[in-house]
């Protein structure tokens, strides 16, 4: 893992090339930078200011830190210049590397052999920001200022590191990282130099792509055991996995869940949109992970309250009843005609009235909720007074201050909630958010990290298998599954009409009938099964017409008393590395879209809880009156899937069961159909 600790705290910059490195003298100079800057050029001799070196070679002596704003192929000389000078490290601003083909690869090949143990940000990449150290390895303008705590961001992008520094939602940022193309330094080691640096609370992840999951696994884990909450905001997606896949498993499961399982396996929040991942650091810079789940909103307006209750719902939060006790407390507070509910609406009667609104508020919070929030959208201040909503705010302070709970102002709406205004509150002590999506999703990922227990771990980063693909028939799919635990239906192949009827009638009927062959992957769809036979003269007639489908034919005994039916499925991403989905089985398993997906290994509890999650669990706890399904026996189902799977992760590509047929309480679960595609093992 590189040392970045010379390149993001300098005592000492050089700055290589023209404009783009006067700008950097300029940035550095804007946020107070106390080093020593040492501009080179080739011709100038002076450089805002600054004497200017004509060489590297000419510099007193290596610098902390340079930015390189030169050509692609004076970068990659300047690299190997610095690494033998025994730089710190360097920013690789230029363009023409491996996102521009072939060529471009062998560039940026070249310029990590040139940079040796030296760390380089980039190419095609925007520098970084130190808020902490006033440092600007940066040729652009940004909106930030000097922090003495913030959060740490880190974005493959350097435009959207730029516009998040331009934010106005009083986030304290303490460093922006951009990685550009990642020839030396990639995801991994840049959180683990934030991790390193007490001085920052949070990290936030703008990711495109993840091309060393080990490697990611291994810096989330060491955050969380030094307290540092991650929340990752992943764009982009990883469709080929799905093109490449052969089971349904993939589609149904989809990149976008195969990420997000990833993240909770390590612990950190996935986001949906820059705004949320703004909301969400946040709410851990100033108050931490969530411990629990119950939070209490209060406003002025049935309509806001209302907004609440309906946004919230679904979310993993809760708007917790208050009880008797605490509902009496609470109307002690307010006149009669308030109905004490969560949300609370606390009308207007005490607008203004500031010792009023303490009551009320401290009686809320001390209620004990894990946050409690208050709508409040300010007015806009050139057209209107906004004195009669900062004393509801100063109120929501002190009853804070009072009770040491933790307390958040909400805005519906982010213009009514100006940066100054933003600032005020933060710093008495109650956090800013803005919109109320964007707050809530905060809220909750705050009480993910927070509740992430011991279901948090490194998931298995197995590197992908290659070579030759081979996919297994149903027969030894299923068989090889046994092995393993799974229980499969009764069965035996056959290569005639003949044996067929005879092996029918031998299992009992009904049976099911089916061709099979390495070839045939989903033989539902092309007519490969025929089910529920239930004479000798079905099952001849089944067998002549399958014939020509392949020279073997297995009969099977049906299991004809089940309950509900569950796909279980093992696949892999090319990001993020193998996982388990389950979901709604049969041939209806994609256009249902009930999934639950977990990282392998995955523990009975998380298998237990996944399959609790999905719609189909209606069906096992015994829907309008039927029987209630065999769960512990679906587990342990579930459990040899992952068993076999494990067994042969080196060489597994994909392995899926669909159906598991639940038989009713106490008689079992039968995978009735399988897949295994895994690579062929090489020649002895």
């Amino acid at each position: 893992m590189p040392d970045l600790s010379r390149l993001l705290r300098p005592r000492c910059i050089a700055v290589v090339g023209g404009k783009p490195a006067a700008e950097v003298i300029r940035q550095n100079r804007r946020l107070g930078y106390p080093g020593a800057i040492w501009p080179v050029h080739p011709t100038a001799t002076s450089i805002e200011g600054l004497p200017a070196y004509r060489t590297l070679a000419d510099l007193p002596g290596a610098p902390d830190a340079a930015f390189l704003a030169v050509n692609r192929d004076a970068t990659v000389a300047c690299v190997r210049d610095l690494s033998r000078m025994g730089a710190g490290g360097a920013v690789a601003y230029a363009a023409g590397f491996a996102e521009a083909g072939t060529e471009g690869a062998a560039r940026q090949a070249a310029l990590a052999a040139a940079a040796g143990e030296m760390p380089v940000l980039g190419p095609n990449c925007y520098g970084h920001l130190n808020y902490l150290d006033r440092v600007a390895l940066w040729p652009d303008q940004h909106g930030g200022m000097p922090v003495e705590r913030g959060v740490g961001i880190i974005t493959q992008s350097g435009n959207i590191g730029c516009n998040l520094t331009m934010q106005r939602r009083a986030l304290p940022i303490a460093h922006v990282i951009t990685l550009g193309n990642q020839a030396t330094v990639g995801l991994a080691d840049a959180i683990t130099a934030l991790v390193d640096d007490p001085r920052v609370s949070a990290i936030g992840l703008h990711i495109e792509g993840i091309a060393d999951h080990a490697g990611f696994a291994a810096a989330a884990s060491r955050a969380r055991a030094r307290g540092t909450p991650i929340v990752a905001l992943k764009t982009g997606g990883s469709p080929e996995g799905a093109r490449l896949a052969v089971s349904h498993t993939a589609s149904l499961a989809g990149a976008d869940a195969a990420v997000a399982a990833f993240f909770r396996r390590l612990g950190i929040a996935g986001v949906r949109s820059l705004p949320a991942l703004i909301e969400t650091l946040k709410l851990l810079h100033f108050v931490g992970p969530l411990p629990g789940r119950d939070i209490a909103s209060m406003s002025c307006s049935g309509g806001e309250a209302a907004l609440m209750a309906d946004r919230a719902a679904g979310r993993r939060i809760r708007l917790r009843e208050l009880s008797p006790s605490e509902r009496a407390t609470v109307a002690g507070t307010l006149p009669s005609l308030v109905t004490v509910s969560n949300p609370l609406d606390y009308h207007t009667f005490y607008w203004a009235n500031e010792p009023a609104l303490e009551s009320t508020f401290v009686a809320m919070l001390g209620c004990g909720f894990d946050l409690t929030a208050l709508i409040l959208d300010f007015p806009r201040d050139d057209r209107c007074d906004s004195a009669d909503w900062v004393v509801a705010a100063a109120a929501l302070a002190k009853a804070r201050a009072r009770t040491g709970r933790p307390a958040v102002v909400i805005a519906t709406l982010p213009e009514c909630l100006p940066e100054a205004r933003a600032t005020w509150l933060a710093d008495a002590g109650l956090v800013p958010l803005t919109g109320i999506d964007e707050a809530l999703e905060a809220i909750e990922a705050a009480c993910d990290i927070g509740g992430a227990g011991s279901e948090v771990s490194e998931p298995l980063t197995q590197i992908a298998p290659r070579g030759a693909h081979c996919l297994l028939d149903e027969d030894r799919a299923k068989r090889l599954l046994a092995a393993h635990g799974l229980d499969i239906p009764p069965a035996r192949r056959v290569r005639t009409t003949a044996e067929a009827a005879d092996a029918a009638e031998a299992l009992g009927f009904p049976v099911a009938l089916k061709a099979v062959g390495g070839g045939l992957a989903h033989k539902t769809e092309i007519g490969a099964v025929r089910l529920n036979l239930r004479s000798r003269a079905a099952v001849t007639e089944a067998a002549k017409a399958l014939a020509p489908l392949g020279p073997v034919l297995v009969v099977e005994r049906m299991v004809s008393d089940g309950v509900a039916e569950i796909i279980v499925g093992v696949a892999r991403d090319p990001e993020v590395g193998s996982y388990i989905a389950l979901g709604s089985g049969g041939v209806l398993a994609e256009l249902i879209g009930d999934r639950a997906v977990m990282m392998l290994p995955a523990n009975e509890t998380e298998i237990r809880a996944a399959l609790l999650s999905l719609r189909a669990a209606r069906l096992l706890r015994g829907y309008r009156g039927r029987e209630a399904g065999d769960l512990d026996a679906l587990v342990a189902a579930v459990q040899a899937v992952q068993a076999c799977a494990l067994g042969m992760i080196d060489r597994l590509l994909e392995l899926e069961v669909n159906p598991i047929i639940v038989r009713p309480r106490g008689l079992g679960a039968v995978g009735v159909d399988a897949m295994i595609r895994l690579v062929e093992e090489p020649d002895a």
